[in-house]
């Protein structure tokens, strides 16, 4: 691997890209840890060192994704959630409205408009992002009203209140833009997909610090014992993300004027994981939604049913927390299959072409196998994801800390960085070997 890295760094455009890649991410956590105006950054580390990650779902995953950003309320505080969440938002429409699915299927031309609606979708929750964030750090509820002795936004600074918050939210959906436009300069003029080098680099930055904290309360046998069974997940998910059916697809042969075409044997792969880590996204969200409603009740007459919503819906060391976790993941990798791959759209374009699978007749009974197959291959990518996304919740239980309620070497995060290093080692591999050098992979 090492002469592979020397072997890329001594081809110039190679090395351009690299570069152009590594000064980007730098531009990144530069922004990540620049705060916003008009918040204290004093107040905001005293209150990161109060509550030690103590915070709740959804905000958890969040920070994660921001590399931390959120909490601090920097100026990429809101990262890349936005544009994921507008693009997984455009591709759920694209089932439901014609004209989007007419764009999907024009080529590169209507992929270009889908980009541009979800560069305005992005800004459009980026706004409403912001707002929310904002008031949540305001009211002290995004701290849990833990840090309520350190203003996180201070007010009587001579400067209307209102336009403090007007700033911030401005401030916030311009990095969420700036963000967008980084991934997109990686993606066109760096080395892999931008938006999931950006993801990835947020997690990364969290690992040190939360593997040290480890170090520090549990000591060097325990921290040895967490990053041996790190390197166990990581190495199933490299395994499982890496696992596919191969269909075998054959191609009749054609005369088109004088000319003999068709007649040759290619495969449709068919991965394991085939909805990748958006299930696990849907699945912390929609458990949310009852901690997000206990928000709105009396915190201080709390009836059966939010005390019952706290133990055991709020609670990620809960029997029932972790057990409609792993359902709803479940759900959602069947659902979201189920919206992603059309086998009767994929049997259409084979039987266009000529193509059939061996023993399968052309036509519906394609799409019949297709979905035979599939729905088989499913059932255990959609187990191990649900497996993979609870560790980090046995994590909290068997370290028995609170501080470690967002736990970041299991569940999403892995997926995430063992999904784009594949991603990106693979495009970086397949450079070298248009130019006769060994790459990664051998």
């Amino acid at each position: 691997m090492l002469s592979a890295f020397l072997s890329a760094f001594r081809t110039p455009d190679l090395r351009k890209k690299l570069l152009f890649t590594v000064g980007i991410i730098a531009v990144y956590r530069l922004g990540a840890t620049l705060p916003s105006p008009g918040v204290s950054y004093g107040n905001v580390q005293k209150c990161l060192d109060t509550i030690q990650g103590d915070t709740t779902g959804v905000v958890n995953l969040l920070n994660l994704f921001s590399g931390g950003a959120l909490l601090q309320l920097s100026v990429f505080a809101l990262g890349i959630m936005p544009y994921i969440t507008a693009s997984i938002i455009l591709q759920l429409l694209t089932v439901v409205i014609p004209r989007l699915e007419q764009l999907r299927k024009e080529g590169q031309a209507g992929q270009a408009k889908i980009t541009q609606y979800t560069r305005y979708l992005t800004l459009g929750l980026g706004v409403l992002q912001a707002s929310a964030f904002v008031a949540l750090a305001r009211s002290g509820q995004l701290f849990q009203n833990k840090c309520d002795q350190f203003p996180i936004i201070p007010t009587g600074t001579g400067i209307p209140d209102w336009l403090t918050l007007a700033i911030l939210v401005m401030t916030m959906t311009a990095g969420t833009g700036m963000v967008m436009w980084l991934g997109e300069l990686i993606t066109d003029r760096g080395v892999g997909n931008g938006m999931s080098v950006l993801i990835f680099t947020s997690i990364a930055a969290r690992l040190p610090s939360e593997g040290w904290q480890i170090k520090t309360s549990k000591g060097w046998d325990m921290f040895a014992l967490v990053i041996a069974l790190v390197l166990v997940v990581i190495t199933a998910v490299t395994f499982i993300e890496q696992a596919q059916r191969r269909i075998p697809v054959q191609y009749a042969k054609r005369m088109i004027g004088r000319r003999m075409y068709g007649g040759t044997s290619t495969y449709i792969p068919l991965k394991v994981n085939q909805a990748g880590v958006i299930p696990v996204i849907f699945g912390s969200s929609l458990l949310y939604l009852p901690q997000l409603a206990l928000q709105f009740f009396d915190q201080t007459d709390k009836s059966k049913t939010q005390i019952w919503i706290e133990n055991n819906l709020a609670a990620p060391d809960s029997p029932i927390y972790i057990s409609v976790y792993f359902l709803l993941i479940i759900f959602f990798t069947y659902f979201y299959v189920s919206i992603t791959f059309n086998p009767t759209e994929v049997a259409d374009n084979m039987k266009k072409y000529g193509g059939f699978v061996p023993g399968i007749r052309p036509g519906k009974p394609t799409a019949d196998y297709l979905d035979f197959i599939l729905s088989r291959i499913t059932l255990p990518g959609a187990l191990y994801l649900g497996v993979i996304s609870i560790l980090p919740n046995f994590f909290f239980i068997w370290l028995d800390n609170q501080q470690y309620q967002n736990f970041p070497f299991g569940g999403t995060a892995v997926l995430i960085m063992v999904g784009v290093g594949l991603e990106t080692v693979k495009q970086i591999e397949s450079q070298l070997m248009q130019r006769n050098y060994e790459g990664f992979l051998r």
